[in-house]
């Protein structure tokens, strides 16, 4: 079963890689934790916390900000899991925009950049999802959800697998 045409995989891989870009690749609810309750909605390239409960704010952080608060913490690994998978994904970014502005051109490359970026992809899913687990595992105690890891995963499948024919 063909998942998509050939002639629409690069548009699929150039959207593909925004929307991973865009979408939180985790979301964790830890509640009353000494009668505060948090809510982390990390972002590729963003963390936003919400606390509630004695206190209320909101604090956003980027990847970097955040592996400096964690330093010396046993959860720093999660964060530098996360960076790397920021960089990745911010490679991923750059090289669909770069395929996006310059189709003729990337397609004419010695590699498929449909290929690359669903590579990519690839790497940044495993990287969150590693991530995700050593924060479930070392981090606060809550109830992690992977979003954006499941669908870069199923999105990377999907440009992995298309009939380039």
């Amino acid at each position: 079963m063909v998942w998509v045409r050939s002639e629409h995989a690069g548009a699929l891989a150039v959207v593909s890689t925004w929307l991973c870009a865009l979408l939180p690749w985790n979301v964790t609810y830890t509640p009353n934790l000494s009668g505060v309750s948090l809510l982390f909605v990390r972002f590729p390239f963003a963390e936003i916390q919400f606390a509630w409960g004695l206190s209320s704010r909101v604090a956003v952080r980027s990847p970097l900000s955040a592996l400096s608060l964690q330093s010396g913490q046993t959860v720093a690994v999660a964060y530098q899991a996360w960076v790397v998978g920021a960089t990745v994904l911010a490679l991923a970014v750059l090289f669909s925009l770069v395929y996006y502005l310059r189709d003729e051109r990337v397609e004419a490359g010695p590699v498929d950049p449909v290929r690359v970026l669903g590579g990519l992809l690839g790497v940044v899913g495993v990287v969150l999802a590693a991530s995700t687990y050593l924060l479930a595992t070392r981090g606060l105690p809550g109830i992690p959800l992977p979003l954006g890891v499941v669908i870069s995963l199923v999105l990377a499948g999907v440009l992995l697998t298309v009939d380039r024919t």
